[in-house]
């Protein structure tokens, strides 16, 4: 058996919400600082239930994420350059998969990728409509820090 490259070696952890433009986005760079600086066998992407939603936006990343990650000095190149529409593929490529609201994605999963919608991890971290990016980004750093903490360096 051939040997695997280092990485097809690594984890993939897939972050899903509804635009792939704010909560995703933020934990897809915050994982792969953290993994880079832990030097884990693992990475992050992410990907939208509904990128429509954001296609009129004038930036390619919520404005909050912006922010929050150039405080946390944390590189925009730790996260796509733009919003992705969830994949099968996607799903099929990754090793575990986290949507950022249950009360939000689930429905979505059902209707995109019912076969999905019980197979992945959900948090709970409210979007902008309920909660403010000052408490919903501490929130996901919170689960992200608990999430990196489960791998292993290699």
């Amino acid at each position: 058996m051939p040997s695997r490259s280092s990485a097809e070696s690594e984890s993939l952890v897939l972050f899903i919400c509804t635009g792939n433009f704010y909560r995703s986005r933020h934990a897809e760079a915050l994982f792969n600082w953290h993994a880079l600086q832990k030097n884990l066998p693992a990475r992050a992407f992410s990907r939208g239930l509904l990128t429509s939603i954001v296609a009129d936006e004038p930036t390619l990343i919520s404005v909050d994420t912006h922010s929050r990650l150039t405080t946390l000095g944390i590189p925009l190149e730790l996260t796509g350059k733009a919003p992705v529409q969830l994949q099968a593929a996607d799903l099929s490529r990754a090793h575990r998969i986290i949507a950022l609201k249950k009360d939000e994605h689930y429905e979505m999963m059902l209707e995109s990728h019912p076969e999905w919608a019980d197979r992945i991890d959900y948090w709970h971290v409210h979007d902008i409509d309920c909660a403010e990016p000052v408490d919903a980004l501490p929130q996901i750093e919170e689960h992200v820090l608990n999430l990196v903490a489960t791998f292993k360096k290699s």
